[in-house]
């Protein structure tokens, strides 16, 4: 669905752009990497099926699909996520079309897939109706709509709120998080789906080091806190640093000099309706 856009949601929409292009996500996604597959493999694709990775990053969600023989094509607005997608799946010997595009105006037929899936990545985007009406545009009716979204109260849903405090969100972007709402993902695919299942999961973070070391790389290579980070003074950064760091240590399971902390997210897995 293409749509015109104001100067201020083309401006809103570089600059979204401009901080997942920051860093180098794919370092951060690999942490989570067997959660996403677990998501995947619930989902039973068969051989064959049409699939969409809507935001699909560096592929957590696609090459999974693609292992189950399923076609996938994987959409993302960051070239150089995609560029890291078509390696892991080229090492794989894989299958998978990495195409860059934008999730609110998805360059494909009505209908084109048995399944559209995102995993924290379409609840990043500034214009959440246009999404859902986008997602559910490309799916077939009866094909599946899946999505893993951060809860509000989740530890990635409050590490959002304490770089909110320092940083506040850019004007005209709704909060992400309220995808992680069930009411309001109801909501959103009201009309569009003739059966909804929403299910809080967690998955897990895993580095092989301190929680100290955690925020250090993901104010590397994290996007938003790369770029949350270079928008404080030094008192600002070291306060914000240390927020982080205590967030991270408090719900570290493992004592032993490494980092495993779970995250809550809101499964959402739709029928698309006739």
């Amino acid at each position: 669905m293409m749509t015109t856009l104001t100067p201020e949601m083309e401006a809103l929409k570089a600059k979204l752009k401009a901080t997942w292009t920051a860093g180098d996500f794919g370092q951060i996604a690999k942490s989570y990497a067997p959660g996403a597959a677990e998501f995947v493999n619930r989902l039973k694709l068969q051989p064959g099926e049409r699939v969409l990775d809507v935001a699909c990053g560096t592929g957590n969600l696609s090459v999974p699909a693609a292992r189950r023989r399923a076609r996938v094509i994987g959409q993302d607005i960051v070239p150089n996520l995609l560029e890291q997608g078509r390696a892991r799946a080229n090492a794989q010997g894989l299958t998978i079309r990495f195409e860059e595009n934008d999730a609110e105006a998805l360059p494909y037929d009505d209908a084109a897939f048995d399944t559209v899936m995102t995993m924290f990545g379409a609840m990043f985007t500034p214009r959440p109706d246009v999404t859902a009406a986008e997602l559910a545009r490309a799916c077939r009716p009866g094909g599946r709509i899946a999505m893993a979204n951060w809860t509000p109260g989740g530890f990635i849903g409050q590490m959002f709120k304490i770089v909110g405090k320092y940083v506040p969100s850019a004007p005209g972007m709704p909060s992400p998080l309220l995808w992680g709402d069930e009411a309001i993902v109801a909501e959103r695919l009201n009309g569009s789906v003739a059966d909804l299942r929403l299910t809080r999961r967690s998955i897990t973070f895993n580095f092989p080091f301190t929680p100290a070391e955690v925020v250090e790389s993901f104010r590397r290579y994290y996007g938003p806190t790369y770029k949350a980070f270079g928008a404080l003074d030094e008192k600002g950064q070291a306060a914000l640093h240390q927020e982080l760091e205590q967030h991270w240590a408090a719900h570290n399971q493992s004592k032993n000099g490494v980092t495993q902390v779970e995250s809550e997210y809101l499964e959402v897995v739709a029928i698309r309706a006739a």
